[in-house]
């Protein structure tokens, strides 16, 4: 059945790339192969204009962005997909419609650059707050189309408050649902019903961990890389992204002195980038001070002030997280045998784990099928951005397969 524009609708909605007309047009506008030339030369050319803008190199997560999308990047992605898309045709599967958080600023890019390659038309909804990162991506996004008409139908951009009628519409129109948020975001959307052959992927509140085996860290010479490589993976998105570690899990034989200069590191580049908040320091004292009483024999680790609050505790258990914090709000334990992370791993919110040390260390606890841990990453890379991700490979949850018989 033909989808119908409603125009008293998307007047509520503020349209940041895009209008109501390139809105019609989605709807007619055709499906595209994943990695379609020209949206490779789309994204290129975006990537290109990021990094040209002198502001940009502010923004380590800009940046990232900008990397990520070049052609060159996204050729050898291409590559890891190039047989199966040889073997069989595939389509995007239509409209996505995209909901991302109001924590991460280049989430919405990261997203909409995933549609894009699948090979989907997107309306992106993003949140009512827009960060520097957001915007400046927002007007480099704009820019580029003018140069890539032809690539318009295929970026929506839209802001609107909290609004079922609005959900309603949106999910109606789409052939696929995406929603990045809390538990709470993707119950309130799924009040919003899809048409009986659309499909969702749901990126729901998850936590991260890192383990250091102290003995490799002791070794590395540029220990202040490691500190500012951690800094990015937790303060950068003051540890509201479900990959920033809330745990640091020790292991090895050089554990306090491993600990001494990790977070005398971390301290420095913390006292010289992070911009803290006075209530920031109060809720993270309430949380420790409660994290004390709750969690058996845990012991509150004195830090020259709470910059970093750093908690110690003799087991580990599903609670430990019940109580949690941002800004630099740290649980540690010491580990002997990786079975011994399983009440925390054996969890479907356990996403990622950022390591320094031989990542076949973690295997076993894999292989004893836990429920747990999508991704494991080398510290400094958790917020690096995968075409596989909570588990969903990415071009095939968000294109169709047509299966070619052979006779």
């Amino acid at each position: 059945m033909e989808k119908k524009i409603e125009t008293d609708i998307l007047n509520r909605v503020k349209f940041l790339a895009g209008n109501l007309q390139i809105m019609k047009n989605t709807l007619d506008t055709a499906s595209k192969v994943p990695f379609d030339n020209e949206i490779l030369e789309f994204l290129d050319a975006l990537s290109k204009m990021i990094i040209n803008d002198p502001m940009s190199r502010k923004y380590p997560d800009v940046i990232t962005f900008a990397f990520w999308i070049r052609k060159g990047s996204l050729n050898r992605l291409r590559f890891l997909y190039e047989q199966s898309l040889l073997e069989n045709i595939w389509l995007g599967r239509g409209i996505a419609f995209h909901i991302t958080p109001s924590n991460v600023p280049v989430n919405f890019a990261y997203s909409l650059a995933s549609g894009l390659l699948s090979g989907n038309r997107n309306i992106v909804r993003i949140p009512t707050k827009l960060y520097p990162q957001t915007k400046m991506i927002l007007d480099s996004i704009n820019k580029v189309l003018l140069q890539y008409e032809k690539i318009r139908p295929y970026i929506i951009i839209a802001q609107y408050e909290r609004d079922q009628i609005i959900n309603d519409f949106f999910s109606d129109l789409c052939d696929v649902r995406i929603i990045w948020g809390g538990d709470q975001t993707i119950s309130e959307l799924r009040k919003s019903p899809l048409p009986p052959r659309s499909t969702e992927l749901t990126f729901a509140d998850r936590y991260s961990l890192s383990i250091i085996d102290s003995d490799v860290y002791i070794d590395i010479h540029d220990k202040a890389r490691v500190a500012e490589n951690f800094y990015n993976d937790t303060y950068l998105s003051d540890q509201n992204a479900c990959t920033s570690p809330r745990i640091v899990i020790w292991t090895g034989n050089h554990k306090d002195k491993a600990k001494t200069e990790f977070w005398n590191q971390l301290y420095e580049v913390v006292k010289r980038k992070y911009v803290f908040q006075d209530i920031q320091g109060v809720d993270k004292l309430v949380s420790s001070f409660l994290a004390a009483v709750a969690l058996k024999e845990a012991r509150i680790i004195q830090q020259k002030d709470n910059l970093i609050v750093r908690i110690q505790v003799p087991e580990l258990r599903r609670s430990i997280l019940e109580i949690r914090d941002s800004g630099g709000y740290f649980y540690e334990y010491d580990c002997d045998q990786a079975m011994e992370l399983i009440p925390i791993v054996d969890d479907n919110k356990c996403q990622t784990i950022a390591m320094i040390g031989d990542k076949g260390w973690i295997k076993p606890l894999i292989m004893y099928g836990i429920k747990g841990i999508d991704r494991i990453v080398d510290i400094g890379h958790t917020m690096d951005f995968g075409l596989t991700w909570d588990g969903y490979d990415m071009i095939s949850s968000l294109s169709r397969k047509i299966k070619i018989e052979s006779s």
